[in-house]
């Protein structure tokens, strides 16, 4: 997998596009983010994560943190959309002054989410044990950012 690209070279190559901020927009995905959230903790209580579900607990964690990664970047005048949008949103995790670390790692997360979709892609419960794990301590960074 190669290294992501800076964020800067997504809207020169217009995948991002600058526009007025779409408070209303934000807000419905942080909203969505917030009650997917919510599901996912009641799941892990409920559902014991095993090979079998590690797949659709990978695929709610990223949507999870996508949804309030695209909120930000709605909020300040940033659109991401057509081949290469799900890459520029984690780049974007620069802008928000995550670690390298942290975005290699979401960048990880939505290769393995597009193999899921797309090349029958199969997870098992220690990788999502991890994601879960990383999904808890970026969730609750990005609800701390104003």
């Amino acid at each position: 997998m190669r290294a992501i690209r800076k964020f800067d070279e997504f809207i020169k190559d217009n995948v991002v596009k600058k526009q007025s901020a779409d408070k209303s927009r934000a807000e419905f995905l942080i909203k969505e983010s917030e009650n997917s959230y919510t599901n996912l903790l009641e799941k892990i209580q409920k559902i014991k994560l095993n090979d079998a579900n590690a797949n659709d607990f990978v695929k709610s964690c990223y949507d999870i943190l996508m949804e309030l990664i695209r909120a930000k970047m709605l909020l300040a005048g940033y659109n991401a959309s057509g081949f290469g949008a799900h890459e520029a949103e984690v780049s974007y995790m620069r802008v928000l002054e995550f670690d390298e670390k942290d975005v290699q790692f979401a960048d990880q997360m939505r290769f393995f989410r597009n193999g899921m979709l797309y090349y029958g892609t199969i997870l098992d419960k220690s990788y999502a044990e991890k994601v879960i794990y990383f999904t808890k301590r970026i969730y609750s960074k990005l609800k701390q950012m104003h």
